[in-house]
């Protein structure tokens, strides 16, 4: 799809139920399905990627299958998109696995390296890509379980899938983690959500002069408004309307432009690229 025929705003009136099914938005997210055109720059990798069934996750694992590398599929239980997800990984001729479940629990976190190591035998790429978030207008609306959630999903899993992963990364390993625009300006009405963005860059940062020694890298992807799932879902349909209305672009990106950043942190072309952080924000600037 060309730019210049991106879906802009005002978009149709919309209120999904969390987590969301793709196949109900309007207009349809661009993963890329038609446009993105690998050339082996993941060949023979094996990645894992958590909230792989849709939105930004779904990009990056038919980028990664086109570029040559397997894909573990980690996702909460929309069965329906991660199975389309799957079947485009297939598509392209690498192996798919896809491991449901909820990444707020420990054990979880633990089953998706065990299963990719069972799988692929080692890792090569990973990406904590899943996020959960609310709206909400006062401090009051947050719930203690809520402001759990967000921490357990956004961060906890991140710490604990990361540490798990770690041991079966050999040299050249790559680990990407999305963070947000909101780390740097971050929002009142996302406020449990914009301060772990703010965590995952500095654990993205420490962590790439922790694992220096061992050859593994460690980048933090910030997307500005993104149309994914996790916007219709989680936003009064008065904000998804508008969405993307705010940037430069005067538009959300789709998921698809944001692909060509993980693959190019992922691949070997980055090899002096650690504790970044990548601003894909449609002309905000990010300092």
């Amino acid at each position: 799809m060309s730019t210049k025929n991106r879906p802009q705003p005002p978009f149709p009136e919309q209120q999904l139920s969390w987590p969301g099914n793709t196949a109900e938005m309007q207009p349809l997210p661009d993963h890329g399905e038609n446009s993105y055109k690998g050339s082996g720059r993941l060949a023979g990798k094996k990645a894992i990627i958590t909230g792989g069934d849709s939105g930004i996750g779904r990009a990056v694992a038919l980028a990664y299958a086109r570029e040559g590398a397997d894909v573990l599929i980690s996702y909460l239980d929309e069965h329906e998109d991660a199975q389309e997800t799957a079947r485009l990984v297939e598509q392209a001729g690498q192996k798919a696995v896809l491991v449901p479940g909820d990444i707020t629990e420990a054990e979880i976190c633990k089953s998706i390296v065990d299963k990719a190591v069972e799988a692929f035998g080692e890792i090569n790429i990973l990406v904590n890509n899943a996020a959960f978030q609310v709206t909400r207008q006062s401090l009051d609306e947050i719930s203690d379980e809520e402001f759990d959630r967000t921490m357990k999903t956004n961060i906890y899993a991140m710490f604990r899938i990361t540490k798990a992963a770690v041991p079966h990364m050999p040299p050249g390993g790559s680990i990407i983690n999305t963070a947000s625009i909101n780390a740097d300006q971050p929002k009142p009405m996302l406020i449990a959500y914009s301060a772990t963005k703010a965590a995952i860059v500095n654990f993205s940062g420490s962590l790439a002069a922790l694992l220096a020694e061992k050859g593994i890298r460690s980048n933090a992807v910030a997307p500005g408004p993104i149309w994914t799932p996790l916007i219709p879902t989680t936003m009064p349909t008065e904000k998804v309307k508008d969405f993307g209305s705010e940037v430069p672009l005067k538009r959300p990106g789709q998921p698809a432009e944001l692909a060509s950043s993980y693959v190019m942190l992922a691949s070997d072309e980055a090899s002096y690229i650690s504790g970044a952080t990548i601003a894909v924000t449609g002309g905000v600037a990010v300092i």
